[in-house]
């Protein structure tokens, strides 16, 4: 014991430092739980398009939208989002799967959608970027 405790003594820094990341680690979970509400990985975005048939909305540009993206999407920016949101009103009782790049610009798509009466919107965590990762397919249809 009087090893570690010398051995933290002499390398200071990096366990506060150690400790700067893990409390940001957990602060970020924290931020994203309070506002974006359950995020779903990739497995789970499949029980959903598989058990649910949900609306998939996609919040990226256009231009990316085009070069790939997952099956039966809709691409609606997230600049327009708001402007666009008539569109999908009718789908108010399905669930919605929203995705980005990487994430967190869908967080931000689901708390509009929330605002507009859509009670269950879900973030892909990691966007399209993890579904691939996934190995799971994409189209450019």
């Amino acid at each position: 014991m009087q090893a570690y405790l010398q051995f933290v003594s002499n390398h200071l820094l990096l366990f506060v430092a150690l400790g700067v990341v893990i409390a940001l680690l957990i602060a970020n979970e924290i931020h994203g739980h309070l506002t974006g509400g359950k995020r779903l990985g990739a497995m789970a975005a499949v029980r959903l398009i598989n058990d649910r048939d949900p609306l998939i909305i996609d919040v990226r540009p256009a231009a990316d939208f085009k070069r790939g993206h997952l099956l039966n999407a809709v691409n609606l920016p997230l600049t327009k989002l708001e402007e666009q949101i008539g569109q999908i009103a009718r789908e108010k009782s399905r669930p919605v799967l929203v995705y980005c790049a990487m994430g967190p610009s869908s967080v931000t798509a689901v708390e509009k959608l929330r605002k507009n009466g859509f009670a269950e919107a879900y973030p892909l965590s990691g966007g399209i970027n993890g579904w691939i990762a996934s190995s799971l397919p994409v189209t450019a249809k």
